[in-house]
């Protein structure tokens, strides 16, 4: 079986997605809808191994306290880990938060940089949150990869990467420019909605044809 699909396939992808599941709404805000990029970025570290139930439950419950990285920095760790504590790994998490409040403060001024590079060198924040950011808050032309992202662009052949981090590279490397901007939202709809983790809808895809798993399953 091929590993990849060639330019062509791949841009046939898109303009499939693109006409088949929904885009960037006018409305988009940052990871789990927080408004700014300071909060987008404590959100994204908030979600890591954490439902988007106990993610928003969490979030919401620390910003009530803080919603800058000055006021983050003056409450005490144990009121940060209680009203983190839904999403889990609360301790881990808390000492996250105190660090990237520490950096951008000391090194950015308190202003959560607009790269990629600048994001990345922030404590806490790895490669998905940092496109996630980039994407939603700042409005750059990023294909954010989450879980969904990741496992449909391998199953289709837009990538073939173990990891999110490669196939967040591979991405940028193999899409068309005019896809970047709402690639993230196309796949991860289609994630969602038809090429689901246990039982993807094959029959109803609109890239069924195109598809690599589609067509090692149809060989098989």
């Amino acid at each position: 079986m091929a590993e990849l699909l060639d330019t062509s396939q791949v841009d046939a992808v898109y303009r499939r997605l693109a006409k088949a599941m929904p885009g960037r709404t006018k409305n988009a805000k940052g990871p789990k809808g927080q408004p700014d990029a300071f909060r987008s970025c404590i959100s994204c570290m908030l979600s890591a191994q954490s439902l988007d139930r106990n993610t928003a439950k969490a979030s919401r419950a620390l910003f009530s306290l803080a919603t800058n990285p000055h006021a983050m920095l003056e409450l005490d760790d144990r009121d940060i880990a209680a009203a983190i504590k839904p999403c889990g790994l609360y301790n881990n998490k808390t000492r996250n938060i105190r660090a990237f409040c520490e950096a951008l403060i000391g090194e950015h001024g308190a202003a959560v940089p607009d790269t990629r590079e600048g994001l990345l060198s922030l404590p806490g924040i790895g490669r998905k949150c940092a496109d996630i950011v980039l994407s939603f808050t700042f409005g750059k032309d990023v294909i954010a990869v989450d879980t969904h992202v990741h496992r449909v662009c391998n199953r289709i052949g837009l990538t073939e990467a173990k990891t999110a981090d490669r196939t967040a590279q591979q991405l940028e490397q193999r899409s068309p420019e005019w896809a970047l901007r709402d690639g993230h939202f196309w796949l991860i709809q289609f994630g969602k909605r038809i090429c689901t983790s246990r039982a993807p809808k094959c029959e109803t895809c609109p890239v069924s044809d195109l598809c690599l798993y589609y067509a090692d399953r149809q060989s098989g």
